[in-house]
């Protein structure tokens, strides 16, 4: 269960990040529900992506034993960072689709 707890941190923070993202540019907001899945996607994508760059995520946390701090932290701002990106390259493709 231990290897599957950066990926669900990554996935949450998406989902947070996404949300948060929607609230500051409403214009781009996809509604409550819209936000998060796309924060989930882009979280995970984001978190894997830090990960495969070498900067933490799941295979840095992989590398190690136990979840420490710094390797919690770049799970939850690869997830939130990823999260609120997606959300907004939606909103605005959307946004220019509906004009």
């Amino acid at each position: 269960m231990e290897e599957y707890l950066p990926l669900i941190i990554q996935l949450v923070s998406g989902a947070v990040g996404g949300n948060i993202a929607g609230s500051l540019m409403k214009k781009f907001s996809l509604g409550t529900l819209g936000n998060s899945i796309l924060g989930i996607l882009g979280g995970g994508l984001g978190g894997q992506l830090l990960g495969m760059l070498g900067l933490g995520g799941a295979e840095a946390a992989e590398a190690s034993t136990s979840m420490d701090l710094s390797s919690i932290l770049s799970s939850v701002a690869g997830g939130g960072v990823g999260g609120g990106v997606v959300m907004a390259i939606v909103g605005m493709i959307k946004n220019a689709m509906s004009k």
